[in-house]
């Protein structure tokens, strides 16, 4: 099976390096990484570039683009510029720039998707530093593949018609693929090191962004306020909550373009609430 990995990086220098090594020192390094530099200011290029005289496999392109921070969009265009640099694959990945993998994360998620023919989705686990020691990010359930380090089998990724340019895209996609009869999973062996926690700098106009993506996967009203409730419990935060259903109603009234139809709409709400009931 070919790997082919795709990495948005905007002012990553901080952190690339110590993620280009741990691709380096796999022990089944892909087919594949296409570092995409997303214009950005500081020597991401420069050490990318670096990289790719070293290491045949690894190739880097640049994009031009607006400074603006776009929460979900911005990532997602970044990771469609690289695709289309893409060779054949087989697994396709979108991983961040700010995660050192353990050396058998490819090999361990080869081994699963050569195991299980439905496997659409799969990824290791999220861990950040607290103190002296790596613990895992508890921002999601452990059977949630993230956004960071996420693989894609070519078949689930082509049905799902891709990943959605928006906040969210990282959850919706997952929801599609079981709409598609796919499985997902996650491996607790493989921790990942986040050097960045997520939702470093996050802002309020963030926060409304999740409301909105919640609107636009037809997530009801309901499920909306029970999944800002969750995010907010995470978080200790109340204003996220308050902000998430501000997004969500705002995205209403503005009759937002959804990300789902309303048959994979339905389906999402059924999978949402038999999650919640089975938690009861």
């Amino acid at each position: 099976m070919q790997i082919s990995i795709i990495i948005p990086a905007h002012n990553e220098a901080a952190y690339l390096k110590d993620c280009l090594d741990s691709f380096v020192t796999q022990t089944h390094v892909p087919d594949e990484v296409i570092v995409v530099d997303d214009n950005s200011s500081d020597n991401t290029y420069a050490i990318a570039l670096d990289y790719a005289k070293k290491h045949d496999w690894i190739k880097v392109v640049q994009r031009q683009s607006v400074d603006e921070h776009i929460p979900g969009k911005k990532v997602v265009d970044t990771f469609n510029f690289g695709l289309r640099n893409a060779s054949n694959y087989n697994l396709i990945g979108k991983f961040d720039a700010d995660i050192i993998l353990p050396p058998t994360y490819f090999e361990s998620v080869l081994n699963a998707f050569q195991s299980n023919w439905k496997l659409g989705m799969c990824s290791g686990l999220l861990y950040i530093e607290k103190g002296n020691e790596w613990v895992y990010e508890n921002i999601a359930d452990k059977s949630h593949i993230r956004g960071p380090i996420k693989l894609y089998h070519k078949a689930c990724f082509d049905k799902m018609d891709g990943l959605r340019p928006g906040v969210g895209w990282d959850t919706v996609d997952t929801l599609l693929a079981k709409y598609h009869g796919f499985d997902t999973q996650t491996l607790p062996q493989l921790k990942v090191k986040h050097l960045r926690p997520t939702g470093h700098g996050y802002s309020t106009k963030n926060y409304q962004a999740k409301g909105e993506a919640l609107y636009r996967m037809r997530y009801g009203l309901v499920l909306t306020k029970i999944a800002a409730l969750k995010m907010a419990w995470q978080a200790k935060s109340p204003k996220l909550y308050l902000q998430t259903i501000l997004g969500y109603l705002k995205a209403c009234f503005q009759r937002q373009k959804r990300y789902v139809s309303q048959e994979e709409g339905v389906f999402i709400r059924k999978y949402r609430w038999q999650g919640i009931w089975s938690k009861l």
